[in-house]
């Protein structure tokens, strides 16, 4: 466990359910990669999803280990959002994210450019998950 993994709770997880929320209060879970940088942890998705704007309009967000399939796997925790627009930021956030998937986020990002014009259509996203109090 790096030094950095040791202060980004969930950061060893393969995957993590994030939680946000819609106007009107209710919840959306979806399944996600995450990677440790900075002390936070950062997801890259499509930059049209309805994740991203939620974050957008409220960057409140709960996240939990989950599985492949979205089953919790863990406890809640509380944590805020934010839309990354930097671009060196970005150029991070796809290394850390490269590190720690390796091959199969490569491959993706191959697809995508083949396929689906690069990165452009991508988001990332930067988790700050709350320590919790004792």
């Amino acid at each position: 466990m790096t030094i950095e993994s040791a202060l980004s709770p969930l950061a060893n997880e393969r995957y993590v359910n994030l939680e946000t929320f819609r106007k009107d209060g209710t919840t959306v879970k979806t399944p996600v990669w995450v990677a440790p940088l900075d002390g936070k942890l950062v997801v890259f998705c499509d930059a049209k999803s309805y994740k991203v704007k939620r974050v957008r309009n409220n960057p409140k967000l709960r996240a939990a280990a989950c599985s492949a399939r979205g089953s919790i796997l863990g406890d809640w925790l509380d944590g805020t959002g934010r839309v990354v627009e930097d671009g060196a930021h970005i150029d991070r956030i796809e290394t850390a994210l490269a590190a720690k998937y390796g091959f199969p986020m490569k491959a993706i990002t191959l697809l995508k450019k083949v396929f689906g014009g690069g990165t452009k259509g991508r988001a990332y996203l930067e988790i700050s998950i709350e320590s919790k109090s004792s």
